[in-house]
């Protein structure tokens, strides 16, 4: 038996990190959670996921700095990082794309279609 998908989500906000729990646990995923780009590095230091999908606008480390903090580390130079904010703005989306990110989903999210953005970049 293959194991679940193992996501970090990382956002500032506790009700948006319940509401993408309960989406992505819901989907089979198997979720960790941290409650900011800081909080995210110290926690991948001893623990492994299969993604990482991150809000930008956070205290201590931002969504970029992650990204770019993650693409630096060798473990994390492939794998997949999807940007979950409302932040829109194409000047925001290719700061994300030259930072290294996979994707990007505005909030609100759809949990159907964040499933199946989850899926296509893990399989």
């Amino acid at each position: 038996m293959t194991r679940p998908t193992r996501i970090l989500t990382v956002d500032d906000s506790a009700s948006m990190r319940a509401l993408l729990y309960h989406a992505l646990s819901s989907g089979g995923f198997d979720v960790e959670q941290a409650d900011d780009g800081q909080a995210a590095l110290e926690w991948l230091a001893f623990n492994d996921v299969d993604l990482v999908i991150t809000d930008i606008n956070m205290p201590r480390l931002d969504g970029f700095g992650l990204i770019e903090r993650l693409r630096g580390d060798s473990r994390y130079g492939e794998r997949p990082i999807l940007v979950l904010s409302t932040e829109s703005s194409d000047e925001k989306k290719a700061r994300a794309r030259n930072a290294g990110a996979t994707g990007w989903i505005v909030k609100p999210f759809d949990p159907e279609k964040l499933i199946a953005a989850v899926r296509r970049v893990t399989h």
